[in-house]
């Protein structure tokens, strides 16, 4: 059978090669830094095919494993190894090409560029020998350290005084001494007897000398001559390699694992080496070879940890008897073996039917990373500690603490302050028209590319319904959700144009009706729908462009969008969600197919429990003094009926660091699942009389609201109505289901309300939304002003952000998935969406982990301050930017 030239991509999918992958995966970037601390085995991949097939069959191989180790250099240390000239020694290149990213270690090489530099000179003097030239060897070692600025050396000045008079000569007798022949000494005393008390003296090689330059001109006097008289000579050559191999893994043992100090805290990745193998007689084998037996030789004088070296091509019969002969082992065998702290040589051979087909993909490594480097740490850490000694030696007047900051996060500002006079005209029915007026013209440039021959599929959208009054508007995310697709959705077609790989996607609006009240049995009707066209699609290709490969949905966590997703789960149907936030969505079947965009209700009420209980955002005195403390008690609303409300309220409670007290609100009355000792309400006129009482009591409280934006709208209509518990001001923090009617201009009349709530987009008017957020509002206003009249009221809300890429992430995983499944069967999209996604999205960074159903890692949630019709970001957490993480970020975003 032939082996493919370049016709497909990724590991090659033999026998349980899978396993060798994801322990691949495991070794390179261990969860537990501990594993790091071991020596793994040699490894060697060998391909079949003749002199022409090797080179393709090795390089594909060699890819897929560097791909996933290196994004621009920033993923984990490595080297690629390809061939070159037989009298290039490997390791040289080994040591000079490794690529370290930022702040990781290991990341100095004192070792190897000192060995490097003697068998540089050595190589291109051999006339020199023999003779004794320690001291040259010396000094010409010294220079480089001067010339390429490393270490002490390399910070010394470069000029020297004018010697042209007796004072200018004994200057410059002074000056030589101090910044030249003095340091040079030091610094030539205390490298070598580093590198001889670390290993070289082990080493047969330094038998009778002292110092590193002694023993390498002793070297010298054997091995130059050999090389003068033939520069490919075998023996001289080898000695020179194993010579630089060891001084390369004896730096890449440094520093070693574990520890509290700055500089190991940064080893979070294994080294690793990719080597490409010829076969016997093709150029580079001989190097390639005497590479792998020098470091074979050299690995078992070394201490752990150790680099993991991967050769992939044909090894020859002379080199395998030198590793010791392994025996022939299976991609189980050496996946296990990745795991292990030594042993020998591992031999794994692909077969030629793995070559000739599709490749497994191999994921993006991901250890952990770090702003800073382990210097700047170090000086931090250093210059702390000097402060907090200085500050023990002051006076006890001087180190009182002064007093607290108590101003309010945000301002003191009310929504009311500087807003419109009146709220934004709202034209529900014909903003909802419009939007699906674009996505019905994108259908129609869709089904022309599925006339031209192009692969075409159809995307399900699910919303509620379509909005009858200006009201269900403002509680309902559908009209800029909608945007949101469609505007992916003509992203995607216009780049279709040029490029065949994007598969150009139909979406199909489904409506659910009122609340989602129908969405099981629009899920059922679609899984029935779908198995017909299967039947029918091995019949008609002509139409395998309605052929759906995936659902958008649910934009609310509700009782019945759960249950549609459980029904879309067991019929393996692919689902990305869009703004649905309970953790319990993921329950049953539909952790199997059901992907969320936003961070779970778990992670937000976390979020916004420390932010109540650690900021200062409850005001504590009337008018608008900026004087504020944070939340001492916590007085929940929640609709227990309502699976949002109840799953928000309830991880809020468990994470509240104060005492708290609920209140049970539903306009229908419907108070099933209750929680204990919670007060039950169906009016707002008495939510507001139950809580101003609260209030009264226990005035350093924050008002927690998980109930839905119409609830919302009702009980501050009736607070304001009351008005007899409204000042100081009220705060109130909500999810993010109050960005429905936050931003519509409908409290710019409650000058008592100070509302934080959370959403999934940074605003424009923060300085850190990132360029591809900004860029995504552009292309949002242009849309509705071409689309629609009046001003538009959610120009800053997420909704639309989180529809746009949720279509991409959607898209995406439809484009890989065509790359090994031409007729891009559901079955293929989940796979690609198992496989992980990643990408800077209009709400950030977007990366979904393999293998996993979470929501993705680290995504953008914001708390905003509303005021007005200007929200202010006043805590933003996650990769809001692909830079950024709430790891740096700290509370409330990490604990």
């Amino acid at each position: 059978m032939p082996l493919p030239h370049g016709g497909f991509d990724g590991f090659p999918d033999d026998s349980r090669a899978e396993v060798f992958v994801r322990e691949f995966l495991t070794a390179v970037a261990p969860a537990n830094r501990k594993n790091l601390a071991t020596k793994p085995p040699l490894f060697i991949l060998r391909v079949p095919g003749d002199a022409a097939q090797w080179e393709p069959a090795a390089h594909r191989v060699l890819e897929a494993l560097r791909r996933s180790i290196d994004d621009s250099g920033r993923l984990v240390p490595y080297a690629h190894l390809t061939a070159g000239p037989d009298t290039e020694l490997l390791s040289e290149r080994a040591g000079t090409c490794l690529q370290v990213p930022p702040h990781m270690v290991p990341d100095r090489f004192p070792h190897f560029q000192v060995v490097r530099d003697l068998v540089t000179y050595l190589r291109e003097h051999p006339a020199r020998w023999p003779g004794a030239r320690a001291r040259e060897l010396r000094e010409h070692v010294c220079d480089r350290q001067q010339a390429e600025r490393r270490g002490l050396l390399g910070r010394l000045p470069a000029s020297e005084p004018p010697a042209d008079t007796i004072r200018g000569w004994l200057l410059r007798v002074g000056w030589l001494s101090f910044t030249r022949g003095l340091p040079r000494r030091l610094w030539s005393w205390w490298t070598s007897g580093k590198v001889m008390r670390a290993w070289l003296a082990d080493l047969p090689v330094a038998a009778g000398g002292r110092t590193l330059f002694a023993v390498l001109d002793q070297v010298a006097a054997v091995q130059a001559v050999r090389l003068r008289a033939n520069p490919h000579h075998d023996e001289a050559l080898r000695e020179l390699e194993e010579l630089l191999v060891r001084a390369l893994l004896e730096d890449l043992r440094t520093p070693p694992v574990g520890g509290v100090l700055p500089r190991r805290r940064r080893r979070t990745a294994r080294p690793v080496l990719l080597v490409e193998l010829p076969p016997t007689g093709a150029q580079g084998a001989r190097g390639a070879e005497r590479f792998l037996r020098a470091l074979h030789r050299m690995r078992d004088t070394v201490a752990q940890p150790g680099p993991l070296v991967i050769a992939v091509g044909q090894p020859s019969p002379g080199l395998l008897a030198e590793l010791g002969g392994p025996p022939e082992s299976n991609f189980t065998q050496a996946g296990l073996q990745l795991g292990q702290k030594d042993g020998p040589p591992v031999l794994v051979t692909f077969g030629e039917a793995a070559l000739a087909g599709p490749g497994l993909p191999v994921g993006p490594v991901a250890p952990r990373t770090f702003q800073l480097s382990w210097r700047t740490t170090t000086s931090i850490v250093s210059a702390l500690a000097a402060l907090a000694l200085l500050g023990a030696g002051l006076t006890v007047a001087r180190t009182l603490p002064d007093p607290a900051d108590r101003s309010c996060v945000g301002g003191s500002r009310s929504v009311a302050e500087s807003a419109r006079p009146t709220p934004v005209r709202m034209t529900p029915k014909a903003w909802y028209d419009a939007a699906r007026k674009a996505i019905d013209a994108e259908n129609e440039r869709a089904e022309r590319f599925a006339g031209q021959g192009r692969t075409v599929r159809t995307v399900v959208a699910f919303g509620s319904s379509r909005p009858r009054d200006e009201t269900d508007a403002l509680f309902d995310g559908t009209i800029p959700e909608l945007r949101g697709i469609a505007l992916w959705q003509r992203r995607l077609n216009d780049e279709a144009v040029s490029d065949d790989s994007l598969v150009p996607l139909r979406v199909e609006v489904r409506t659910t009706g009122e609340k989602f009240q129908d969405a099981d049995q629009a899920a059922r009707q679609l899984v029935e729908e779908t198995r017909d066209e299967d039947v029918a699609g091995r019949k008609d290709h002509k139409k395998d462009y309605k052929k759906v490969v995936g659902v958008l949905g649910y934009a609310q966590s509700r009782d019945t969008t759960k249950a549609a997703l459980r029904t879309l789960g067991a019929a393996g149907i692919p689902a990305v969600g869009t703004t649905a936030t309970a953790d319990e969505m993921l329950e049953g079947p539909a952790s199997l197919n059901y992907w969320p965009s936003t961070p779970s209700n778990s992670t937000e009420a976390r979020i916004e429990a420390d932010f109540a209980g650690r900021e200062n955002i409850v005001a504590a005195g009337g008018g608008n003094q900026n004087i504020c403390s944070p939340a001492k008690r916590a007085l929940v609303i929640e609709s227990s009926a309502d699976l949002y409300s109840k799953s928000l309220a309830d991880k809020f409670r468990a994470e509240f660091p104060g005492p708290t007290s609920v209140f049970n609100f539903d306009q229908d009355g419907d108070f099933r699942f209750a929680p204990a000792g919670s007060t039950s309400v169906h009016s707002a006129v008495e939510l507001a009389n139950q809580l101003c009482r609260a209030l009264r009591t226990d005035p350093d409280s924050v008002v927690y609201w998980s109930a839905r934006a119409r609830d919302f709208t009702a009980f501050i209509n009736a607070m304001d109505l009351r008005g007899t518990c409204v000042d100081p001001d009220i705060t109130i923090l909500g999810g993010n289901d109050l960005t429905n009617v936050a931003m519509t201009g409908e409290l710019s009349d409650k000058s008592w309300l100070r509302l934080y709530y959370s959403a999934h987009r940074m605003p424009l008017t923060d300085p850190r939304a990132s360029a591809r957020t900004r860029q995504f509002a552009k292309e949002y206003d242009h849309f509705v002003q071409t689309t629609a009249q009046g001003d538009d009221p959610w120009r800053q809300d997420g909704h639309s952000a989180v529809s746009y890429d949720a279509v991409h992430m959607l898209s995406q995983a439809v484009d890989q998935a065509r790359l090994r499944d031409p007729d891009v069967k559901r079955e293929s999209v989940l796979v690609a969406l198992g496989a992980g996604v990643t990408f800077d999205g209009a709400t950030g960074y977007v990366s979904y982990d393999q293998g996993s159903n979470a929501p993705p890692r680290d995504k953008t949630l914001v708390l905003l301050r509303q005021v007005a019709q200007q929200p202010e970001a006043v805590v933003a957490c996650g990769a809001y930017r692909p830079d950024t993480s709430s790891r740096t970020t700290g509370a409330p975003c990490a604990r």
